[in-house]
């Protein structure tokens, strides 16, 4: 056996046993990473609503309804702080004991940590002890989003076409407003048909109680993939293998910092349309609920999804760095009319709908190219792991905090500084596109 062949564990061999000698196809490999990244996706935008609707009264009633949603907004940062120490812990896994085994702990630890949210006494049952066990299930969440990884978006993209690149770049993307429909959605069905009592009391345990289930869905609709032979031996011809995280960089620390700054218009941008309009409306709006507001958000992520697949299309006809700068610059005009029409937003109900319905149609544009912008810097070996980590990084900087920064500064200096803040990650976007010399120039 070739020193560079992966071992196969006990555990994965039966696993591909059980799954035979299935043929895998371009459309499933497409098929499981939806699938995939709206579960995680979804566990994730259930508990950024739970941070403005619920948490600053479950867990936080000691303190204004403003400090509560900043000190829950903290927590739902360390989630992303923890997701790149997770990756390298199940990549560590993944070169012990399989692709499968890793899958498997991650997605069960991934629903296990959302779901015992939904089993979580209140502040004024068991004190502060219910704050640090909810603080210490977010961090399980980062942990096992990190080891969620399966590379099947890598192998997506590299078995693409060279011309259709853009179109299989933005498969993976769609996951992001599918899943955040579904957790609007349900908080929308609850809020709407529950009295503020009920809805605090045990209507908003239920999304996260679902959180299981749909990871246990989407597992399998993964294993289904990973745990064939097939997929392994695509795996092994690209070389995307999970290489230590020091080995990596060693050779490319450069293009991971490179990288994790390229989508960070879209990553900013990301939790200002979806989480942090949902926390200003709660405590500054008398005239439009959360419940009413979140169908708008679900009809905008539809808006998101379309512009996602719309991104496929142009960056396949002007190139994905093109497209990149195009979206990036896009969102900087967007940031800079924040900045000169703060009360867009306001208490315009068709300033929101407006507001909302135009960032999520430029996030889809800008966040339907991320992924490949993440690793198109990186050679065959070392994409697994740097495709991981990269990501787990652009999220920390552009996606991590902005909830709680935009909340503080918002609240502190007004809306305006929303466009500041965003206008700073489009312009470390564009400084990180013109000054790149990887292979995304070409693509």
């Amino acid at each position: 056996m070739s020193a560079n062949t992966p071992t196969v564990t006990g555990l994965e061999r039966d696993a591909q046993q059980a799954m035979g000698d299935h043929k895998v196809h371009p459309n499933e490999i497409a098929i499981g990473v939806v699938i995939g990244r709206a579960s995680e996706y979804f566990d994730f935008f259930v508990f950024g609503i739970a941070c403005v609707l619920v948490f600053p009264k479950v867990f936080f009633p000691f303190v204004n309804p403003l400090k509560g949603t900043l000190y829950a907004f903290a927590i739902f940062a360390l989630a992303f702080i923890a997701r790149p120490i997770g990756t390298v812990m199940f990549m560590a896994i993944d070169r012990r004991h399989g692709r499968s085994v890793k899958l498997t702990t991650a997605l069960f630890l991934l629903g296990g940590s959302t779901a015992a949210v939904s089993f979580l006494p209140r502040y004024d049952s068991i004190g502060i002890s219910a704050v640090y066990i909810l603080a210490g299930l977010r961090v399980l969440q980062g942990l096992a989003l990190g080891g969620a990884w399966d590379g099947l978006a890598s192998l997506l993209a590299m078995n693409a076409p060279r011309e259709r690149r853009g179109w299989y770049a933005m498969i993976p993307q769609l996951g992001a407003p599918l899943g955040f429909m579904v957790a609007s959605a349900l908080f929308a069905f609850f809020l709407v048909n529950l009295d503020e009592a009920d809805f605090i009391d045990w209507g908003w345990r239920f999304p996260f109680y679902c959180a299981f289930t749909i990871n246990v869905v989407a597992l399998f609709a993964r294993l289904r993939l990973v745990a064939t032979d097939e997929f392994a031996r695509m795996m092994d011809l690209d070389r995307l293998r999970p290489v230590p995280a020091l080995e990596l960089f060693r050779h490319h620390t450069g293009d991971v910092i490179r990288g994790a700054f390229v989508p960070l218009a879209a990553f900013a941008l990301f939790h200002l349309v979806t989480i942090f309009p949902i926390a200003w409306l709660a405590l500054n709006s008398t005239t439009r609920s959360p419940g009413e507001f979140l169908i708008v958000q679900f009809s905008g992520a539809i808006v998101c999804a379309g512009a996602v697949a719309a991104s496929g299309l142009i960056a396949d006809q002007i190139g994905r760095r093109n497209s990149l700068i195009m979206s990036s610059s896009l969102i900087g005009f967007f940031a800079l009319g924040s900045i000169i029409a703060p009360l867009l937003f306001g208490e315009s109900a068709i300033g929101q709908t407006i507001y909302v319905t135009i960032g999520f149609m430029l996030l889809g544009l800008a966040y339907g190219q991320t992924a490949g912008a993440v690793s198109a810097r990186l050679g065959n070996h070392y994409r697994y792991t740097g495709a991981a980590l990269t990501s787990d990084f652009a999220w920390l900087l552009g996606a991590g905090f902005a909830p709680l920064v935009a909340l503080f500064l918002s609240q502190r200096y007004g809306l305006a500084m929303i466009g500041v803040y965003l206008l700073s990650g489009a312009a470390c976007s564009l400084v990180a596109l013109f000054t790149d010399r990887s292979e995304l120039r070409q693509m």
